[in-house]
């Protein structure tokens, strides 16, 4: 599944990009005036291949959930079973992801690809579980080969049940505790950062434990064997070693919503992390991916930065769940909104400017 997702994935279309471009300064506005909109409309048209770009909705969110044996080395303050509770208040409608999602008319799906607890069947709960938990990566990889390459299928699979239920948008989202350590380490790996640049304070920790933090990255990089040159090809031993089973399966959600030639909305560090991951198997598929927002974590600005992505809200959230995704959403349909509905100079009988 996942060789045939690669292989379906286009970069953008270049002709598309043109007459996005082109359709953009004939609209009645002056060249330029809607500054990032523009940009982010003529991106759809080159993901989707034409021009104007079709309207990114209805959209999906789908929120991963795992837990994570490297939460045993200290490096969060919140007890692990939040992960569990968290994914009910999901379900129960009662998290930020929830409300925003309400508000912008999104779907809600939750798949448990990884918590360390069984949890009871719900609507909205998709189980795809891939192993309780991963293993501390800090005494070596924290998933089997077998283990990752299940994890990246599950995202494929999720992403192509989304579309195919009509979902013309996905949206990414997250929940595990200790997952900001694993992102660290997976954004420090792919694009060279040392961990201290890339690690920040996740949920909310003191001095003593973010510097527990960053020297635990640091020896997973090193037990790993992942702190000297990275290769492209040992993508998926890097993702295995010091990922999570949520950034696993964003990295397939990614992967099959660009496959689908449907855009993905990033969220925070967590899908970030994820992006980076996607790239490297996928380079094409950051073509298809918008990003949400600018995370307070500083391996999120990293990580955009490496894939060429300018976020479209930079609120200093950190909290996950898709909650920056969420937010962006409106934005983006309203890029693309204008593509279809502004009336170009000629149509609407407007004299342009002189040259």
């Amino acid at each position: 599944m996942l060789a045939e997702t690669i292989a379906a994935i286009r970069s953008a279309d270049p002709q598309a990009v043109a007459d996005a471009r082109a359709h953009q300064d004939r609209l009645t506005k002056p060249r330029g005036s809607l500054g990032v909109l523009e940009e982010i409309a003529v991106r759809l048209a080159g993901a989707a291949g034409v021009s104007p770009p079709p309207m990114p909705g209805p959209a999906a969110l789908a929120i991963f959930a795992a837990d994570h044996g490297v939460y045993a080395r200290g490096v969060s303050p919140w007890p692990q079973e939040v992960t569990v509770q968290m994914v009910a208040n999901f379900l129960a409608g009662g998290a930020v992801a929830n409300a925003f999602a309400a508000q912008a008319g999104v779907s809600v799906t939750v798949v448990d690809v990884g918590v360390a607890a069984d949890l009871p069947g719900a609507p909205g709960l998709v189980d795809r579980k891939v192993a309780y938990g991963t293993a501390d990566m800090t005494q070596g990889p924290a998933m089997t080969a077998d283990q990752v390459l299940q994890a990246l299928e599950v995202g494929v699979s999720v992403a192509r049940e989304l579309v195919a239920k009509g979902a013309r948008c996905l949206i990414t989202g997250d929940m595990g505790i200790a997952n900001t350590t694993a992102s660290a380490a997976l954004v420090s790996v792919f694009t060279g950062k040392d961990p201290a640049e890339v690690t920040g304070r996740g949920t909310g920790i003191d001095d003593e434990t973010y510097g527990r933090k960053i020297g635990v990255v640091r020896e997973a990089l090193r037990v790993n064997a992942l702190s000297g040159a990275f290769e492209p090809g040992e993508a998926l031993r890097a993702l295995a070693a010091v990922g999570g089973f949520e950034h696993a399966a964003i990295t397939g959600f990614i992967l099959g919503g660009a496959a689908a030639r449907v855009p993905v909305v990033l969220d925070g560090v967590i899908a970030g992390a994820a992006a980076l991951v996607a790239a490297a198997l996928a380079p094409a598929s950051a073509d298809h991916c918008v990003a949400g927002h600018r995370s307070a974590e500083p391996g999120h600005a990293t990580a955009l930065a490496h894939l060429g992505l300018r976020p479209l809200v930079d609120l200093e959230l950190r909290l996950g769940e898709g909650t920056g995704g969420l937010l962006a959403y409106p934005t983006l349909c309203a890029a693309v909104r204008v593509m279809h509905e502004v009336a170009t100079f000629d149509s609407a009988g407007v004299t342009e400017k002189s040259v």
